[in-house]
């Protein structure tokens, strides 16, 4: 068996002091015998706006946010899904979504662009969310070899998205990493069931890891990081604030599960479509 970390973060607007935290984090998680660290969405910069953001943008390959985490990749000997870090695109007025995965030898391996973006007005905290406005989505699926399985990709409001899921169990998923920034309105309704949901449906471990805390936006996020099973069990979860939860992954077991209940032979072709 092999061990995963979720790692939790209450990011601000200064760079250097959120890739500090992570660094603290990853290395807490690595001596814990972790071989893969997630970490939540945002965790380089949650500033005051998102055109913020999008001047931070980094080209990819190269910058201050890729190279620190390739540099603790090397550091730690520790895979890293960074998700997700401000790419630029072919747009100045927006930037990719990117969650990054880096191997244990500093390696950019994967990249996934956040397809599914935030737009929405949530009436009863007076909250209005515009993410298209700054954000490029994404148009490709990602599921990748690592030493602890193979990994579907997805960031935060992806989850509501059952489709999505099912097209990365076409690709043969095993885990699925979702870095996430929940709103605290959302995440009180919403976060636990979709997470085991989305465990459940596609017989899958999932790596849940969120923001949990108040941002300089003003923002709240609900936090409550979780690593649920591929039968919905909740093996870890962290309420709010910054931490790290880790967890074995029994891929013999899924593997076994997966062959007595073929649930995901059973479905038509039809419904992921």
């Amino acid at each position: 068996m092999a061990k995963v970390a979720a790692i939790q973060m209450a990011s601000g607007s200064q760079v250097t002091a959120n890739l500090m935290e992570a660094g603290r984090l990853i290395g807490e998680a690595a001596a814990q015998g972790a071989q893969m660290v997630v970490l939540p969405e945002a965790f380089v910069f949650m500033g005051k706006s998102e055109e913020a953001r999008v001047k931070l943008a980094e080209p990819i390959g190269s910058g201050q946010m890729q190279d620190a985490i390739k540099e603790l990749a090397i550091k730690y000997k520790i895979w890293i899904v960074a998700g997700t870090i401000p790419i630029q695109s072919d747009d100045p007025t927006r930037a990719y979504a990117s969650s990054l995965v880096f191997n244990n030898k500093g390696e950019q391996v994967a990249r996934y662009d956040k397809m599914h973006l935030f737009d929405v007005e949530l009436s009863e905290a007076q909250e209005t969310y515009a993410e298209s406005e700054t954000t490029n989505p994404g148009s490709e699926r990602i599921v990748i070899d690592t030493p602890i399985g193979r990994v579907g990709m997805a960031v935060c409001y992806d989850l509501r998205f059952p489709g999505h899921f099912r097209h990365m169990m076409e690709a043969g998923a095993e885990l699925l990493v979702i870095p996430s920034a929940f709103t605290d309105t959302t995440g009180k309704a919403h976060w636990e069931v979709l997470v085991r949901a989305r465990a459940i449906e596609n017989m899958s471990y999932v790596i849940a890891s969120a923001q949990g805390g108040f941002h300089v936006n003003g923002r709240a996020t609900y936090g409550h990081s979780m690593i649920v099973d591929y039968w919905g069990n909740i093996h870890e979860q962290l309420g709010k604030g910054a931490g790290m939860i880790i967890c074995d992954i029994d891929l013999e077991t899924l593997r076994a599960t997966r062959k007595a209940f073929p649930v995901l032979e059973h479905r038509r072709q039809s419904e992921c479509r």
